[in-house]
This record gives structure tokens, sequence and C-alpha cells, in this order.
């Protein structure tokens, strides 16, 4: 991989793993559409591992206080709103985790087709939409159920499709359960912890197959991918409320349409 390279996927992860416009489908799209190489699973499972560090980070404060009070919880029976969340996280990453296994092999064919990308990146754009226009927005993070928990554990199952976005349809989800635009995506960023680490762990497994790996790339790729997304969660949740989904609509039909235009064209 050259210097360049490393720079721009690495931005591409770090920028979009939390914004609600989809990592993979831009990690598929970016070697295909400027002709690059595949930038393969060991780099793939560094830009994982940097944002992964940038939300723990972000969020260690909230993390610490939900593990207490769940190990508490587990303890002495006492349930709180910090441990009512924090068994929501883990009762919302069942659904991945199983649809993970079950699923694996079409991520990595069928799903990873351009087309199948640019048509998820517009029909869950719209979606996105319709949830941050239509939906009621009034419940708070602290008013996480289970059952919402499950629910958007399950419509999390729908990001082993490149293009869908694992935040964008987890916010959607909360969204239409009624969280407001904050809760949605603090739940989002919360519940992609075990995600990430899910996945990540799937995938390390795979790298004590490979004859060689580039350490020297893998660390920049680490290091970028984690400030650029340590940045991206704090403006992101910092301009929410007074942007919108509006944008982030619009850039994926955008998006959608021209990747459409180019693959048919192909």
């Amino acid at each position: 991989m050259t210097f360049i390279q490393i720079i721009v996927l690495a931005l591409v992860q770090g920028l979009t793993e939390f914004l609600p416009i989809s990592s993979s489908g831009h990690l598929i799209l970016v070697p295909k559409l400027s002709d690059w190489p595949d930038q393969g699973l060991a780099f793939d499972v560094a830009v994982h591992v940097g944002t992964l560090s940038a939300v723990m980070y972000y969020f260690r404060k909230d993390i610490i206080q939900m593990f207490k009070a769940w190990t508490k919880s587990i303890a002495k029976s006492e349930h709180t709103p910090e441990s009512r969340l924090a068994w929501s996280v883990i009762i919302g990453s069942i659904p991945v985790a199983i649809g993970g296994l079950l699923l694996h092999d079409l991520a990595d064919t069928v799903f990873r087709s351009p087309l199948v990308i640019a048509w998820a990146t517009i029909g869950f754009g719209v979606l996105l939409g319709l949830a941050d226009w239509f939906a009621p927005r009034k419940r708070e993070i602290n008013s996480m159920t289970w059952t919402a928990a499950v629910w958007v554990g399950l419509a999390q199952v729908l990001a082993i499709i490149p293009g869908t976005s694992r935040s964008g349809i987890t916010m959607t989800a909360a969204l239409f359960l009624g969280f407001t635009r904050q809760a949605a995506a603090r739940f989002s960023f919360l519940l992609s912890i075990p995600a990430i680490l899910m996945a990540g762990g799937y995938k390390s497994v795979k790298l004590f197959e490979l004859p060689y790996v580039d350490w020297l790339s893998l660390i920049l790729g680490v290091l970028i991918s984690a400030v650029s997304a340590y940045l991206c969660i704090h403006y992101f949740l910092k301009l929410l409320d007074r942007i919108g989904m509006l944008p982030f609509v619009i850039y994926r039909i955008v998006l959608g349409i021209i990747l459409l235009y180019v693959f048919i064209k192909l």
C-alpha cells in the first residue's frame, strides 16, 4: 500500500464508521473506483481497531459507570439507569452476533456487489430520512428498554449488507421507536463497541493465515482512523440537533445514484 492509500482509507474508515453513511460500503468502493488493489484483511482490522479505540475513549466515563452498575446489578440485583443501559447494549448485540455467524459468507461474496451497495445506500438513506422527519423523538437514552434494545439489535443485523450503515440503521430504528436524535446516536455508538469487537475478532483470527504483515502501515492506519473517528463522533453529536439527518440522506441518495450510473454503465 502507498502512503496516500493508507491515509485515504484510514480517513474513510474513521469518518464513515459513525456517520450514517456506511463505512464498509465506502471501504469496498474506494479501491474499485480508484483502481487501487484491495487493501487486504490486515488493514481492515487495523482501521477497525482505530475506530474502536476512538469510541471507547470518547465514552470512557459512560462505559466505566455502566460497567460498575452492571456488575452491581448481578451481585446485588440493584438496577439503575446505567445498569439497564449496559444490559440493553448486551441484549442489543446478540442479534448481530448470530446474524454475523449465519450470514458472513454472503457478506463476503454476494453482498459486496457495487449494485447491492448502491441500492442499500439509497433505500436505507430514505428510511433514515423518514424516521428523522416523522418519528416523535421524545424518549431519552435512560428510558431504553430491553424490548427496544432487541428491535435496534435486530435492525443492526441488516448492516451486514454493505451500504446499509451500522450506525445509520441503528439510529433509524431508535428514531422510529421514539428516541431523540442524541439518544439514538449515543445508543448506536455504544452498540458499536461489541459489534466492532466481534467483527474485528472474527477477522483477526484469519490474520494468522497471512504470510506477511506490514506493521508500519497498520500502525499508521490505526492512528489516523482513531483520531478522525474521535473528531467525527465529537462534532456529529455537537451538530446533530442543529442539522438533523438531512445532509446524510441527501449524500446517500446522490452517492447511490452515481454508483448506479457508473456500474450499470460498466
